[in-house]
Formats: structure tokens, sequence, C-alpha cells
């Protein structure tokens, strides 16, 4: 079935909702771990589970070249493949694309992307309709539109020729989608310019996806700019639908998103900080390889009820990263990945009893102090 979305309440900006999925009902707003390659960086799908992970996801592009999607489908789906029977989401591959794709006025044209494989350097050409197809075949849960990540700074008139090409992609994607089972969100874009992220929101809304993305933040932005990026587009998506701002995970933003009225978050931060030794803690990050934890026999957070938590100290964390242990970063990000899902567990409770913005002071004090 397609996903539906139920908005609960709301608390000023902050939505409560429920995502009803194939594979279950979640709440939101959640933050969704990245698998790039089908897989969590050196997790199980029992330890996400664990966690209390909703909603994962997964990459077009390098699912394209490994091991391919014919592969992925002829294992039943993503989900069989991978072994989690939880919702998945897959990027269209863009942004991996246009990083890829060095000379822009050259590579992207009005039917697709040509770039070089980062594997091999094959010559590669990528599409809307061929990201959506290979996103059908893949059968993940959600698909995403295949758009271009406008870099920052851009000039206007790059960022509207973009946004507009962008819109003219979404439609000969949705024109080829092809999966009953499966649902697919509209990106918007629109850089750093107010009246081109309303044009973006507006017309792609027109399409009438099953959820709307607010992509193009996190990519070297200030942060006041990417809040303004979502004000901009915000207000302009329905309320009885998903709305997922894309590669967003600092603690920080994820308060930020919400207050703005975010339901879905994704980065791949948690499990990548969690690789050089480094842990989020209530009152901030914190690097396990320091010199003072050598001794510390208590966990990251004493409050935690993560698998690291019940189960390790800061000292066994601190010698596995010195003897270079790739324990460690598993550890780490069974914590990291639980820290951010643990935040917004405790974000919906503060929204169901309308305190959401007393509860947004209190972790913020903390955790920048």
């Amino acid at each position: 079935m397609k996903i539906k979305y139920e908005l609960i309440k709301n608390d000023g900006g902050a939505r409560l909702g429920k995502l009803r999925t194939n594979y279950g009902t979640y709440d939101t707003p959640m933050f969704m771990p990245v698998g790039t390659l089908a897989n969590v960086k050196m997790l199980t799908p029992e330890e996400l589970k664990a966690v209390n992970s909703a909603v994962i996801l997964s990459n077009t592009y390098h699912l394209w070249l490994r091991p391919g999607e014919d592969i992925v489908a002829k294992a039943g789906g993503l989900h069989k493949f991978m072994n989690y029977d939880g919702p998945i989401l897959t990027d269209s591959g863009g942004f991996q694309v246009f990083s890829l794709a060095k000379n822009k006025n050259k590579d992207i044209t009005e039917e697709g992307v040509h770039f070089k494989s980062h594997i091999d350097g094959k010559p590669l050409f990528l599409t809307p309709e061929l990201s959506i197809q290979i996103q059908n075949k893949l059968d993940s849960d959600i698909a995403m539109s295949f758009d271009e990540c406008i870099p920052y700074p851009a000039t206007y008139e790059y960022t509207k020729e973009s946004t507009e090409r962008t819109l003219r992609w979404a439609k000969r994607g949705k024109d080829v989608f092809n999966n009953e089972k499966q649902s697919l969100f509209g990106i918007v874009q629109g850089g750093a310019f107010e009246d081109l992220r309303k044009f973006s929101a507006v017309e792609t809304v027109k399409m009438d996806f099953d959820g709307y993305s607010i992509g193009g933040t996190s990519v070297g932005e200030d942060k006041e700019t990417m809040y303004n990026m979502i004000d901009w587009a915000i207000k302009y998506l329905p309320e009885d639908k998903p709305r997922y701002l894309m590669g967003v995970g600092d603690p920080v933003d994820l308060f930020e998103g919400v207050l703005r009225g975010v339901d879905m978050f994704d980065c791949v931060l948690p499990t990548r900080i969690a690789r050089h030794s480094n842990a989020f803690t209530s009152h901030g990050k914190i690097n396990l390889r320091n010199l003072k934890y050598r001794e510390d026999f208590t966990p990251i957070e004493e409050s935690c009820d993560c698998y690291t938590c019940k189960h390790y100290t800061k000292a066994y964390l601190r010698h596995l990263f010195v003897a270079s242990e790739g324990l460690g970063g598993r550890l780490l990000s069974i914590h990291n990945i639980r820290f951010l899902i643990r935040i917004m567990e405790n974000i919906r409770k503060a929204i169901e009893e309308d305190r959401f913005l007393e509860y947004k002071d209190e972790f913020l004090k903390e955790y920048l102090d």
C-alpha cells in the first residue's frame, strides 16, 4: 500500500503524527538511520530494531552500481535482500551523482546527468526515468524524485534554472513510476532564495506526491540560512502528508526542524562520527580517545538505555579505539543512533503534553553549555 500520514496534534509548529507503512505504523517526528549500501554501517537489522529504528535509508546510486537493481529484485526486493522487516526509503542518487559531475554546466543536461563511476571511472548517465525505474525494482517503501542538489553558494540565475529543471524531472519521474506498493516523494529545491523556494514548493505540491522533502540543505550554508530555507518552503506543503528534511541529524537541527513542522529526518552523522570515536551525550559530543577516559569506568551516558551503555564503559571503548579494534565503532554507532532516536521519542512526548518549547530549551541548555 501507499504510506498514509495522520496528523495527531500540533504544539505550535511542531507536529505529532503517525506514518502508516507496509511494515507497521510509526510515530513522527522520527529520525531515520542511513544504510547507504543496504546496511547501516557495521550494524545488523536486529541491532537497528533494538534501538527502536523505524524507516531506514538506502542509496539508489550505490545499489545501482553494486550489486545492481536486478540482483536485488531477484532476491525479492530490498527488504528480503538485507533482511530488514521495517520500512525503507531509497533516495534518488541525485546527491552522489552531482558530487561526481565535475563540470556542471556540461555534465548536467535536460535529459539527465553524465558522470563517472566512483568505483572504476566508467562513464555513466542517469536520468529521472532511470532513477525511478531502479527504485521501483529495489522495491523500497518510499522512493524519491530525481533532483539536482544545488550547491551553496549559487547565483540566482543558476538556482532558478536548476529549480525549474528539477520540476520537469519530477514530472518525468512521476510519469514512469510503476510500483503500487511504493510511495513517491517530491523534493523542494530553490536554494537560498525565498521566491524560488516558494515557487518550487507550490509547483511540486501541484503534482500530488505521497510526501514532500525539503532538499538542498546542509550543503555548506550557515545555520540561519538553512532554517530560512525550511521556513520558506514548509508553509506551502500540505498538512496531511509527511514532510522530510533531507540530510539533517545534528541534535540542534532536529529541534529546529521539528519547531518548523518537519516530520522526518535522516543523516549519516551518528555512524560517521562513531567511527572516529565521537559520542553524543546530553552535554554535547565527546571524543573517547581523550586520555581522561582511560580510567573512566562509567557508561557514555547513565540515563541511556542502549546496549552499549548497559554493558560497556568509556574506558573500554577508549581502549578499543586506541587499539584500532572495529568493535569500538560498532558499539558507538549503536549508542549514537539510539541517542538521536531517544531525542525524537522525548520530542513526541513533549508535543503530546504541549511542552515542546520547554523541552527544547531544557535540552539545548544542557547540550550546548
